[in-house]
């Protein structure tokens, strides 16, 4: 901002024509850019205004109007403005793609080739990111003339002063290891990542179940919302803010100690932008990633990005296997398969069951299906089962759980509806099992 504001003064102009724009992936980024533009240039003679969604246009349209030096914009506002024609961009002189990775790739390349086709051909771009990966600095390079690149780091590299560690944790147990984190160190301000807007919800309202006041920030938010959550986070009013990657792309939280991986991303880069919102501007932070056995192979793609491993440090009752969420057994896992022995897929029904099914096909007035290979007639309704003087043709049933075992020709005993077998309870707490493995329960 500092050389942009130094080469404005020196090309002064009087026409109210937006001569520098600003373009950032996230409205929280918008904002924050536009306050640096006040800042640094509250004794110089430039007006500026923030453009982005989820707010109304009228307050912009009468900012553009007055007339502005800077607009600091997302792309999908800013295409508002153009297609009513409440902005003029062609006098723009610098053009500024901030977290310039995030704007080019698929997600927003098609609205930024709408904005370049609308500025002067003669402009100055810069591009501004942590990480650059190769195929967009080629794609940079089909709007770029000769450009020069100025690297302060190694490519991908963390602040030096961010201390990594990687806790290895089942599933279902993450969010009970990041409370039990946040109250026994004490933690006042923590970040956290998870990877969709559901999962952050829900993370925020258990973790305020567990006595720790949190609030969630992501795409379906309103933007009051949002700034809100975002203004109290910065406060030190919100202990911990769980947020997906849109918070990850340059939002500034002064000193800020802790940020939690609890989904590592897919994308190992959006590793190096999270944990880059602590350890800044001097200051000593700790990155802490949440890994289960689904996430090794993405922490290994951070770690090749980094060119450096990440400290694993088992936490004392937390031990991946320990308190109800080992795998099932293996001959829990074997009795899958065999129960879907049936054509179609559909598990094999018990005897007890094609027994209880029998009655709603007698009652609803329509014939039962012949059996598939066997002989004789289907039985009318009220015709006794076996053949004359033959006694029933029935195999002995093994006892039920809690039950004597029957006498061939004897009665079972009555059994209330409700009640389970002991195969069913065994089934039934098996899925119980899987749901907790996968976080479902």
């Amino acid at each position: 901002m500092l050389p942009i504001l130094q080469l404005l003064s020196q090309r002064p102009s009087a026409a109210k024509k937006v001569r520098v724009l600003i373009v950032t992936p996230t409205r929280e980024l918008a904002l924050q850019v536009e306050e640096s533009v006040r800042t640094y240039g509250q004794f110089a003679k430039v007006k500026s205004t923030c453009v982005y969604g989820g707010v109304g246009m009228q307050p912009q349209v009468d900012a553009l109007r007055r007339g502005v030096d800077f607009v600091v914009a997302t792309p999908g506002r800013l295409l508002d403005h153009v297609q009513q024609r409440t902005v003029d961009l062609k006098q723009v002189e610098i053009l500024v793609l901030d977290e310039a990775d995030r704007m080019l790739d698929m997600g927003f390349i098609h609205d930024i080739r709408k904005i370049l086709a609308l500025l002067p051909s003669t402009r100055q771009n810069l591009l501004f990111s942590a990480t650059f990966p190769d195929e967009i600095r080629k794609l940079a390079g089909t709007f770029m003339k000769n450009p020069a690149t100025v690297e302060v780091a190694r490519r991908n590299t963390p602040a030096e002063l961010v201390a990594q560690v990687q806790h290895p944790v089942d599933h279902a147990r993450k969010r009970e290891l990041l409370a039990h984190l946040v109250s026994t160190n004490n933690w006042r301000q923590v970040l956290v990542f998870c990877k969709t807007k559901h999962g952050a919800n829900r993370l925020a309202d258990q973790l305020d179940k567990d006595g720790i006041e949190a609030d969630a920030i992501h795409g379906n938010k309103s933007q009051n919302a949002r700034n809100r959550a975002l203004k109290r986070f910065k406060d030190n009013e919100l202990r911990v803010l769980v947020a997906t990657d849109i918070a990850a792309r340059g939002i500034d939280i002064e000193a800020l100690p802790h940020v939690v991986n609890y989904d590592l991303p897919h994308v190992a880069e959006d590793y190096v932008h999270r944990i880059g919102r602590t350890g800044r501007a001097g200051s000593e932070g700790e990155a802490v990633s949440l890994v289960c056995h689904e996430d090794r192979p993405l922490m290994a793609a951070i770690e090749r990005l980094m060119a450096r491993e990440v400290t694993s440090r088992v936490i004392e009752g937390f031990e991946p296997g320990a308190r109800g969420s080992r795998p099932a057994a293996p001959e829990q896992r074997q009795r899958r398969p065999q129960q879907q022995q049936r054509r179609g897929g559909q598990p094999q029904r018990r005897p007890e069951q094609r027994a209880q099914q029998q009655p709603q096909h007698r009652g609803n007035g329509q014939q039962p299906r012949r059996p598939a290979s066997g002989h004789g007639h289907p039985q009318r309704q009220g015709q006794p089962p076996q053949r004359h003087g033959q006694p029933p043709q029935r195999q002995a049933q093994p006892p039920r759980h809690g039950q004597p075992p029957q006498r061939y020709g004897q009665q079972p005993a009555a059994r209330p509806k409700d009640r389970l077998t002991a195969e069913q309870e065994a089934q039934l707490q098996e899925a119980y099992q899987r749901m907790k493995e996968e976080g479902l329960r």
